[in-house]
């Protein structure tokens, strides 16, 4: 799907919107670049500390010292002073968009590591392999450097993102008007974009606009906001509504936008920051990859047996909810005939329920249907842990699942996971009843309000456990 779109950066058309977002993603050459400033800034402090044994000792000194000075003292700074630049946010989008912010924190970030390394060297008695002097010509060397780096990346990184340094989309839907510098801008009626929460199209639609972005702002009319909010929750993004209001009788809790005298109220914002999304992501991958090579026999086998069943086909592809609410197609094994299978999901399987085939009554019990989903993840449509995807037609009693509970939108924040929260701890299976749901929806929240990397092991472990299980149709 290719939409016409508006670049307020010139104010201009500014081409199509292909299907995979309006932009590309800025957070990956973020990270690059902040791999980059940590590796600049190691070499500016061990470089300080070389100019500064020349500048104090001489050219002939480093010639028959052959650095180790200059080599130990950068080995003991360093491990400090990364530690402390990541704690108090040296790299980080605000040190993106302002070099004194960036500067101010490396700079504070060196002077606390210096301080700290200079009282280590006194306590265990190494003053006397240590230049003072030389020891503090390079901290100021290395500060002046080290601004001068930061000041040059945040100069580039206008030249190529703009102010912002980020992709922000302003969606406006009947609001007051907003002109924001070097934002993409789309109009909510042309391009059919809607605050519904009972049309999982709609929120595909939408899905497929806030990708990559990094920011998104929305303008409409008052009675529309709840709405809009609710959405937003489940986008996963930061997401922002235009309130004069607010700005107006100066309430707490929102955003101010000093260059266009307008104030937001945030909403929402992703459930897990760079470095958290990065390890869940990294560990996706690396235990996928060791699962699907221990369970490839399986899939094999399974695959024979249902091949020889009937000789349909092995997979099943079905349209579910992933992250920011869009939608993907799920891989399982098929465990339904082939002219009975169910692509929405509109009925639940049940026990002893005619649709499925005997081989499938087996990989249904002992979950060996859903290995396929594997490859979603590491496609980056899910992951191992997290609320589980559910298709577009699904019912708890005889309502679909928002219209149980429109909190349901918010679980959509993480990838969809393989198993989850909810899983462990029982829910599983048909959801017969509205509580059903409502327990499984519970847990999800509570596992996204709660990550950690060492909760889904657990919750992994904790799985092998519930494998084979009697609400398993």
């Amino acid at each position: 799907m290719n939409l016409p779109l508006i670049d307020q950066t010139r104010g201009v058309a500014a081409g199509v919107v292909p299907a995979t977002g309006l932009a590309s993603s800025h957070e990956r050459l973020r990270l690059r670049l902040y791999i980059a400033q940590m590796v600049s800034e190691a070499v500016a402090i061990v470089g300080a500390y070389v100019a500064a044994d020349a500048l104090y000792l001489g050219i002939h000194y480093l010639r028959t010292h052959s650095f180790e000075e200059a080599t130990l003292a950068s080995q003991l700074l360093l491990p400090i002073y990364f530690t402390i630049a990541l704690h108090n946010g040296t790299y980080s989008l605000a040190s993106l968009k302002d070099w004194h912010v960036g500067a101010t924190r490396a700079v504070a970030s060196l002077a606390i590591s210096a301080a700290l390394l200079f009282f280590v060297i006194f306590f265990v008695r190494l003053d006397a392999d240590f230049s003072h002097t030389t020891f503090v010509i390079a901290v100021v060397i290395a500060a002046a450097m080290i601004t001068g780096l930061r000041r040059a990346v945040v100069r580039v990184t206008r030249q190529r993102w703009g102010p912002h340094a980020s992709n922000v989309l302003v969606i406006d839907d009947g609001g007051p008007s907003i002109n924001l510098p070097s934002t993409f801008y789309v109009n909510a009626a042309e391009h059919g974009l809607t605050s519904s929460l009972d049309d999982p199209h709609a929120l595909d639609l939408l899905a497929r606009y806030v990708r990559n972005m990094d920011q998104v702002i929305v303008s409409c009319a008052p009675d529309r906001r709840v709405e809009w909010a609710m959405v937003l929750k489940g986008s996963g993004v930061h997401g922002e509504i235009l309130s004069e209001f607010m700005r107006e009788v100066g309430a707490l809790g929102v955003i101010h936008h000093p260059e266009i005298e307008t104030t937001t109220v945030l909403v929402s914002s992703g459930p897990l920051g760079l470095r958290a999304r990065a390890t869940k992501r990294l560990f996706d991958v690396g235990a996928s990859v060791i699962a699907l090579m221990v369970a490839c026999p399986i899939l094999l086998i399974a695959a024979l047996a249902i091949k020889l069943e009937d000789g349909g086909p092995v997979m099943f592809r079905q349209k579910r909810i992933g992250r920011r609410n869009q939608l993907f197609s799920i891989y399982k094994l098929r465990t339904m005939k082939v002219d009975r299978a169910d692509r929405d999901g509109n009925r639940s399987t049940g026990k002893n329920d005619d649709r499925v085939t005997r081989v499938g009554k087996f990989l249904r019990r002992t979950s060996i249907d859903e290995l396929p989903q594997l490859f979603n993840v590491l496609k980056g449509e899910m992951s191992l842990v997290g609320p589980r995807p559910h298709a577009i037609g699904s019912l708890a009693g005889d309502k679909l699942f928002w219209e149980v509970d429109q909190r349901y939108w918010q679980r959509h924040s993480l990838r969809p996971g393989l198993t989850g929260l909810a899983q462990i701890r029982g829910f599983r299976g048909a959801t017969d009843l509205e509580t059903d749901l409502t327990s499984r929806l519970q847990a999800d929240l509570e596992y996204i309000t709660g990550w950690t990397i060492w909760r889904d092991l657990r919750i992994l472990l904790a799985t092998t456990m519930v494998l084979w299980h009697d609400r398993a149709f």
